[in-house]
């Protein structure tokens, strides 16, 4: 009892907990990131030689380089540079992009609506957020941005990239891609917008059979799952035969977010996560009960009023290589309690934890602190889950890239023989053509209507029903 009561101050003490899918920062602004403290005033040892290099070198930048540069500048980019560093997911935070942090969560922001990450000096997507800009434009994931508007992406910084492509609503951008299949560069004009995420979309399929999809972990996803668990049950004219929950393309978010979605399906007490990590803090244990899913404030537990069914209702979550992090913690926890079965393809494999530590003038830095585990001890870090029955679809776009394709990806831990990934990255050294505004089939191709979840012609939500009905 002592040490869930300690379990509980810490968590309490962590506030804000996120984990996000992917590296650097999502122009969703969807950050990866999980808790907030106050930063500690640490004595540590010096590297006096390392520190003695570091002033020379800053010396000589300052006197020789061939435009001057301020010394903020400078300063700044040294710590972009020890931080990225370490792996994909630590980044400096400078004002803006730790305000954006702040209101990225509660599921309205401005952008083009796509994660991203930097990889091989380049801007890679991975993943156009569903109904944004982004995803109606055509850009897919795994495209390879080289150019925003005239300017070559080579060389920027992933912050440099991020405020070329942010805007006022309503103006355009024109992007370079690079796509897998394609021998030329295609160019894709974006509108950008405010955009607003319904994190939980729900529908009854058929009278017995609900399908609810959650696109992304925000604040109110649990009470969202709640009320649309709620709504389904009393739509359906006979007993719920079974539930599908959608968590293809979900890149993660908030983590209490992740704990309610598990906990509205999993008994009382039910572990749901833990995490592991060199200090005290970085070590916790999640479990199904509300102290671990309320918002801070919200006294009323909004779980309590689900049907009693719900806990024991034949299950399916569809997951495929978009699902990260908190929906990866959702579907592990669901299939280590052997309370649904998991379809679909291999996931992200973000099992890594970032802690955003505050560092004044309205700065934070976040930094990989732990690794996390579903509740039978698998770590998903450069793993993923993988599902109870593989089925691929043409829903699962072609060119999805993983955690353990990042270049400094977190090794998974269990796993220290781990093969080094393969960093050669082919690169076409031609100016893009634009293409021809009587250019049907070209328009064709990068405008496409992609494929929506959850609509008729999703081949892997029938055959989620297809199993329920064991055919």
């Amino acid at each position: 009892m002592l040490g869930e009561n300690v379990m509980r101050n810490k968590f309490h003490k962590f506030g804000l907990l996120l984990i996000g899918a992917v590296a650097g920062i999502m122009l969703s602004l969807n950050f990866s990131a999980v808790a907030n403290k106050e930063t500690n005033k640490i004595k540590l040892p010096l590297p006096v030689e390392e520190l003695r290099a570091f002033s020379e070198v800053f010396g000589r930048i300052k006197m020789n380089y061939v435009e001057s540069v301020e010394d903020g500048e400078l300063i700044t980019e040294a710590i972009n540079g020890m931080l990225t560093g370490l792996d994909p997911h630590s980044a400096y935070l400078d004002k803006d992009a730790y305000k954006e942090l702040q209101i990225g969560t509660q599921g309205e922001f401005g952008g083009l609506g796509i994660e991203v990450t930097m990889q091989n000096g380049f801007v890679k997507v991975i993943s156009p957020i569903e109904d944004t800009p982004a995803f109606h434009a055509g850009m897919k994931a795994g495209d390879l941005i080289i150019k925003l508007n005239s300017k070559s992406v080579k060389g920027m910084t992933l912050t440099d990239a991020i405020k070329i492509m942010r805007g006022k609503p309503k103006t355009s951008i024109t992007i370079t891609v690079l796509r897998k299949g394609e021998t030329k560069p295609i160019i894709i004009t974006i509108v950008r917008d405010i955009i607003k995420i319904k994190s939980v979309k729900s529908k009854l399929i058929e009278p017995g059979y609900a399908y609810i999809r959650v696109t992304q972990f925000q604040e109110q996803t649990g009470e969202n799952v709640a009320n649309a668990i709620e709504k389904l049950f009393k739509e359906s004219t006979i007993p719920m035969k079974g539930l599908v929950l959608d968590l293809r393309n979900d890149p993660g978010g908030l983590l209490n977010g992740a704990v309610a979605v598990s906990a509205a399906f999993l008994k009382p007490n039910s572990l749901i996560v833990y995490t592991d990590g060199r200090t005290g803090d970085a070590k916790m244990k999640l479990k199904a009960n509300p102290e671990f899913y309320l918002r801070h404030g919200l006294q009323e537990d909004y779980l309590t009023k689900l049907p009693p069914e719900i806990k024991t209702v034949p299950m399916v979550t569809l997951v495929n290589a978009g699902s990260a992090s908190a929906s990866e913690i959702v579907a592990g926890a669901l299939q280590d309690h052997k309370r649904s079965v998991v379809m679909g393809t291999q996931t992200f494999g973000k099992g890594s934890v970032q802690t955003i530590l505050p560092l004044g003038n309205d700065t934070a830095i976040k930094l990989t602190t732990a690794r996390y585990y579903t509740p039978n001890g698998q770590s998903i870090q450069a793993k993923g889950i993988t599902p109870d029955i593989l089925a691929d679809s043409i829903n699962d776009e072609s060119g999805r890239i993983r955690e353990s394709d990042l270049t400094g990806h977190l090794q998974n831990g269990s796993d220290k023989e781990r093969k080094a990934i393969e960093e050669a990255m082919v690169i076409l050294n031609q100016e893009p053509e634009k293409p021809k505004s009587n250019d049907k089939n070209n328009n064709d191709k990068t405008n496409s209507d992609p494929i929506v979840f959850g609509s008729d012609n999703d081949l892997l939500l029938k055959q989620a029903l297809n199993h329920f009905k064991g055919l």
